[in-house]
């Protein structure tokens, strides 16, 4: 009896190239951090608390490094709030790194079905975590000013690029990829339109878009959430940063290895995204053709085997 068992995937998934999906699963880890594209590069940190360290360390050392060369400004773009942001304070605050050249621009907010983005005081919020965890952890008198804390909301959605780009754009856009596959809240339904058109589609900067579901289940394992996988409690829609305005930064740096579950949900993505094709129904394939790096821990950068004889433990008795 064969143990062949073939079929299309679910409705809802906008890339649906089954070939392209099993090459990037079979991605070893020996292999996981090569790429053709000379541009992009492709690291692993093994150790998870090495990981951390390294993602903390790279962000303070850039302002610390643009403070020394005498910049007047600084700009980055952050992703979604995660406790590690209080390590970054604290690292600021015990070196007495002055960040008054720095400007932070957030990649994302939420925002209900009329568009209406979520104020600072929602404790679910980008806003609320980010001040709570990051900024507000910061000295005063290290502290960047208010004026140059940024964050998409319903009245600044149509300008925020235009933001960015008049301070030269960002000198690093840091995140990481979503399980859909998205970058900060561009989702895959939105590249339908620009299937065929990269470069139409990397044109796109920020708006305001209705979340897809993989993200709703994403975000609802989060801490934020409860960690209780309440998709009930996920907003249904987003204000976000578009392709273009990490086109216009001088590096996009990604790390994937922070979230639920050790997020040994971005083995898969973070193989496709890296070494499947380039399409805007992968929104993170763009990372391949920009400069960019990517940043995996050791549990992503992990063999992506669906077989279940190699995850399962028997029950024996």
């Amino acid at each position: 009896m064969s143990s062949e068992f073939n079929y299309e995937m679910a409705a809802g998934m906008e890339f649906r190239d089954m070939e392209a999906c099993k090459r990037a699963r079979a991605i070893k880890r020996a292999d996981v951090d090569k790429h053709p594209n000379g541009n992009f590069d492709i690291r692993v940190i093994e150790n998870e608390e090495a990981f951390r360290f390294a993602y903390i360390m790279d962000i303070a050392s850039g302002i610390k490094r643009a403070l020394d060369e005498g910049r007047d400004k600084y700009v980055l773009i952050l992703p979604a709030p995660n406790p590690n942001y209080a390590l970054l304070a604290h690292t600021i605050n015990q070196l007495d790194i002055p960040c008054h050249h720095v400007h932070t621009f957030n990649m994302d907010e939420y925002a209900d079905e009329d568009g209406k983005t979520a104020p600072r005081t929602w404790k679910g919020g980008f806003q609320y975590w980010m001040w709570n965890d990051l900024f507000s952890k910061i000295k005063p008198e290290l502290r960047m000013p208010e004026d140059q804390i940024h964050f998409p909301n319903t009245d600044n959605i149509n300008d925020y690029t235009k933001m960015l780009e008049d301070l030269g754009g960002a000198d690093v856009c840091y995140g990481g990829i979503g399980w859909s596959g998205h970058i900060a809240f561009f989702e895959p339904h939105l590249g339908r339109e620009f299937v065929g058109d990269m470069d139409g589609f990397l044109e796109q900067g920020t708006r305001i878009v209705d979340l897809h579901p993989i993200t709703v289940m994403q975000n609802c394992l989060y801490a934020d959430a409860g960690s209780a996988g309440d998709w009930s409690w996920v907003p249904p829609k987003a204000a976000t940063v578009g392709p273009k305005d990490l086109v216009n930064s001088k590096l996009v740096s990604f790390w994937d290895g922070f979230g639920a579950g050790e997020s040994m949900w971005q083995r898969f993505i973070s193989r496709l995204a890296a070494h499947g094709p380039v399409t805007p129904l992968v929104p993170a394939s763009m990372l391949q053709i920009i400069k960019s790096e990517l940043i995996l821990s050791g549990p992503v950068a992990a063999d992506c085997s669906t077989e279940t004889s190699e995850r399962r433990v028997p029950i024996e008795f």
